[in-house]
Parts: structure tokens; C-alpha cells; sequence
């Protein structure tokens, strides 16, 4: 295994704004605590643990044992929870949704990068232990962005009416979603334990928080993963004091807004993530999640007939917590409010919308965490390795934009050169005189002499494209194998990683498929990382 690594912004996959917080630019230091490096965790260690109290691990410790009361814990994960009670026990965490069979390949990418840096910081920071979280989204209630999986090419999908907290939705049904996937994988040892994972987590559980825990639990047993339900009535009695700051003084929108303001004050190029509401909060009951409005000076569930008064939502807040469910730009703050944490990752899209929330932290009087983005990665097996060195295409060229790629290599490989740049800069220095001659005979001529400069310019670049576009076809046979080789490392013309199930690598590597991912991600390394088999 080779493992390369490509500077973030020379990949063409990441926005303005990722490029810049990971090259640190300095412009966008007030909207973060501390840079993601080694020396940053130090301050944050000190400011997280001066904040966390015993009575809020106490509370997270109680409700892990619950929640994992019916699954079946490791060693390393068992151990990990009876670490959070600890004064000098600290979290690194990592969210995702429920999506079917772990949806995309990054799902793993999330993991590993949040397991692989308590590693790293348990040997800078020996004194303090560090426990890797992964905290489920289970209260999305975005079914159709989950409901499906991607493998060979092919999309297998949860056809189901589903409402409310995605968490709370019945496995009813997935049987024939595993049948459909069964007789599509085959029958190898590897097509066979992918078939139990899928059977184990999503036909012997009920719901798919249940069937989810089970899943990552499986794959990432050996390395005392935590995973976190934040469904729970007594870590959102913790929550209690920051959703009315939110919902009554409405904390959250008036600071998200000024930042947002900050934001395109800085570069037009970083545009809006996500925009804050006045209340930031969804009414979760008996199948609905639906969002709480203030009108005429009353609360109101939104597609519903339930409204309340200001005493009314205060009693309810305090009496059921659990009812009271934070959208995008709350369910942060309440992650850190039940968490020793010290830094969160995720990736370019998280990382965007957590960069509008250091302001909300501060008048919340809640530390803000370090902020990673995650690692990304490209696999390229063995064969297209060696399709690749056949064709002379290096680990950045494949990155390239498809049009681009094949003019760079049609240029490369052709046995004469389509490069008019000298006869451009040729013609430039001879428009010179030109100018020359008009500012000394009749300025008015100098319109005239730059139209023609114009022009030609406009007919060698004509010139040029015809020239490649001959060449493409007479080279048609290289230009069929480049084009079908990247679209295979990259599917739709979009990062693997965002396509791809692990099912479709874990087929070919099998159990080394994980412990490869482990040895190759380094989260403090802040680039892209290329796995090459060999």
C-alpha cells in the first residue's frame, strides 16, 4: 500500500472557505477557538475541563450504561464508558446520520479520522485519557436522504412512508431490501459477512437507532468506539437552561445572524451554510418532529393543532426535555453541553455551518470546540494503478477536471504540438509596435489596433481547439480508456468517498479493509490521502 497525500485545495472538491479555515488564514481566527494541531488541544484540555462538572459526567456515564444496556460492548468500549466519569477523561466526537448500511464510504472515514486522533492525543497528552464518540443523528427526520445505499453501480433503497424521528422508524420491511442486496453480492467469504452485517443489524432490530448502534458497533468493536443517542430524556434535562435562552430570547438567531453578516463581510466566496431561525427547536411527540413558532404570542407546532403559552412551553420544557428536539444549529451546543468534548469532526459542509456558531457558544458561556475537518480519501486498487502508470497519469492529473485531463494528456501524447502560447506571446510583442505607431500618429487608431489583437488572439485560440479536438479523435482509443478510468475512480464525476458503500471495497479487501483505512488516515494531517494498492 502506498499512501500519497494532495494538498485540499489542488483537489477541486472543497470550498473557498474549507481551503482557507485548513490553510488558516487569518481572517477567519474569530470564528474559531483554536486551529486543529497538537499544541492546540493543550488550551483546549485546560478550558473544557474547568467548564465540565462531575454532576454532567455523572448523568452522560448513567445514560451510556442504558443506552448500551442491550448491546453487546466491547472491552475498549465498555472501558471508555466507565472513563467518562473521569475528571480527566475527554471526548473527541464525530456525527452522522442513520443512513442505510452506513450510506456513504466517509461514514468510515468519520470513525476512524475520530478514533485515530484520541490515539494521537492520548501520546501527546498522557496524563488525560480520550474517548472517541460518534453520535447518532437519530432525531433527523430527513428519511429520504438515508433511506438508500449505493453498490456496483446500483441504488438499493427503503421504499417506506416515514415521518418524525428517523430513529424512532420500524425495520419493517428491509427484508426486501437485504433479498434485492443478497442476490446482487454473491456468494464469497466477504459477500458473505457483508450479508450477516446487513441481516444481524436490520432484520433483528427494531428501529434503525437500534439497528444503526448495532452496525457500527460491529464494524468498529475492536477500538472502544462510544456511540452516543442524544434521544435521551436525561441528557436533555441538561439541555433545559439553553433551549428557553434560545426559544425566549432567541440567543441563537440574533448571534448566528451577526456572524453571517461577518461572514460575507469577509469574502463574498463564503456563502451561507445553513440561516438560523428565531427557535431553533422541533416538537418531538408521538411520530411528528415538526418545528415551534411563536405567533400572536403564543408557541405553535407547526402542521399541527398543539400550541402553547410562554408558562405552558416553560412547564413543558421542564417536565419532558426529551420533547424538545434541536435543529441544525442548536443540536451543537447541546452536544457540548453533555460532553467532556474537545473538538468536533466532520466534514467541509459541518465544518462550514459550525463556523457560524463561536458567538452562540460564547453568550451560552459554553467552550467552543476545535473544529477538524475530516480525512478524506480516495482507494485505487491495484488494477487502476497500473491502468494509470500505463498512461503515464499522475496522482494529481486524475483530479482534474474530465475536459482537462484529456487536453493535458492528448497534448502529452500527441506527436505534434497543439501549445499556440508562443505564437500568442509572439503576437503580442508585435501588437506593441502597433500601439507604438498609433500613440504616435493618431490616438484614435488604438481602439482599431486593440480589435484586431482581439481577434486574432480569438483565431489562434479557434485554431488551437480544432487542432485538439482532431487529435481527440484521432487518438480516440486513449482518450475512451482515460475517460472510462476516471469516471470509475470517480463515480458521477464526484469524490468516491460520496458515492461508494464500503460493501463494494470491503468485497475485495475483506477484513484488512479496516485496519488499511486505520493505517492510512492521519486527522492532523490536513490533506487529501490517496491509498494506492499495490
Amino acid at each position: 500500500m502506498d499512501i500519497d497525500c494532495l494538498p485540499i485545495a489542488k483537489t477541486g472538491y472543497f470550498s473557498k472557505l474549507i481551503c482557507d479555515y485548513i490553510a488558516a488564514e487569518t481572517k477567519l481566527k474569530p470564528l474559531y477557538n483554536r486551529f486543529p494541531d497538537v499544541e492546540g488541544f493543550k488550551g483546549q484540555l485546560e478550558e473544557k475541563g474547568k467548564h465540565f462538572t462531575q454532576a454532567q459526567r455523572d448523568v452522560l456515564h448513567n445514560s451510556m450504561l442504558k443506552q448500551y444496556n442491550n448491546t453487546d460492548t466491547s472491552k475498549g468500549t465498555a472501558a471508555n464508558i466507565e472513563l467518562l466519569k473521569e475528571k480527566n477523561t475527554f471526548t473527541i466526537v464525530t456525527g452522522h446520520q442513520l443512513n442505510l448500511f452506513t450510506g456513504p464510504l466517509y461514514f468510515l472515514y468519520k470513525i476512524i479520522s475520530t478514533i485515530n486522533l484520541t490515539k494521537q492525543l492520548k501520546t501527546a497528552y498522557p496524563d488525560s485519557d480520550f474517548v472517541p464518540i460518534y453520535w447518532m443523528a437519530t432525531e433527523d427526520h430527513d428519511f429520504e436522504e438515508i433511506n438508500y445505499f449505493n453498490f456496483k453501480g446500483l441504488k438499493f433503497q427503503w421504499n417506506k412512508n416515514a415521518s418524525g424521528a428517523v430513529g424512532h422508524i420500524e425495520t419493517k420491511g428491509l427484508d426486501e431490501v437485504f433479498d434485492l442486496y443478497a442476490q446482487t453480492i454473491g456468494y464469497s467469504k466477504n459477500a458473505n459477512q457483508l450479508k450477516n452485517l446487513f441481516e444481524n443489524a436490520y432484520l433483528k432490530h427494531d428501529n434503525l437507532t437500534d439497528a444503526t448502534r448495532y452496525l457500527a458497533n460491529e464494524i468498529f468493536k475492536d477500538y472502544g468506539l462510544v456511540i452516543v443517542d442524544g434521544d435521551d430524556a436525561n441528557l436533555k434535562k441538561l439541555l433545559v437552561p439553553y433551549i428557553k435562552k434560545d426559544i425566549f430570547e432567541q440567543t441563537a438567531f440574533k448571534k448566528v445572524s451577526e456572524t453571517i453578516e461577518e461572514l460575507e463581510r469577509i469574502s463574498s466566496d463564503y456563502p451561507v451554510q445553513v440561516n438560523p431561525r428565531e427557535i431553533n427547536y422541533f416538537y418531538l411527540k408521538n411520530g411528528i418532529r415538526e418545528r415551534i413558532i411563536e405567533s400572536n404570542k403564543k408557541y405553535i407546532v407547526n402542521d399541527t393543532t398543539i400550541s402553547f403559552t410562554k408558562e405552558e412551553l416553560i412547564d413543558e420544557i421542564n417536565t419532558f426535555p426529551e420533547r424538545f428536539s434541536p435543529n441544525v444549529i442548536a443540536r451543537p451546543l447541546y452536544q457540548e453541553v453533555i460532553l467532556p468534548n474537545l473538538c468536533y469532526i466532520g466534514g467541509g459542509g459541518e465544518i462550514a455551518y459550525w463556523l457560524e456558531l463561536k458567538a452562540t457558544f460564547e453568550a451560552m458561556n459554553v467552550p467552543f470546540p476545535i473544529l477538524l475537518v475530516r480525512n478524506s480519501a480516495l482507494i485505487i486498487t491495484e488494477k487502476q494503478a497500473d491502468k494509470l502508470e500505463r498512461m503515464n497519469i499522475s496522482k494529481s492529473d486524475i483530479f482534474l477536471k474530465q475536459n482537462s485531463l484529456i487536453n493535458k494528456k492528448i497534448r502529452e501524447i500527441s506527436n505534434i504540438d497543439i501549445d499556440f502560447s508562443p505564437q500568442k506571446k509572439l503576437l503580442e510583442e508585435q501588437f506593441k509596435d502597433m500601439y507604438a505607431l498609433a500613440e504616435k500618429t493618431d490616438k484614435s487608431f488604438l481602439g482599431a489596433v486593440r480589435a484586431q489583437e482581439v481577434k486574432q488572439k480569438k483565431g489562434l485560440d479557434t485554431l488551437e481547439k480544432r487542432l485538439l479536438q482532431a487529435q481527440k479523435r484521432k487518438l480516440r482509443d486513449q482518450v475512451v480508456r482515460m475517460t472510462e478510468l476516471q469516471n470509475e475512480i470517480f463515480p458521477n464525476q464526484s469524490l468516491q468517498e460520496r458515492q461508494l458503500n464500503f460493501s463494494e471495497f470491503y468485497l475485495e479487501y475483506g477484513d484488512d479493509l479496516v485496519p488499511m483505512l486505520f493505517e492510512a488516515l492521519n486527522p492532523l494531517n490536513l490533506n487529501f490521502t490517496v491509498i494506492t494498492q499495490k
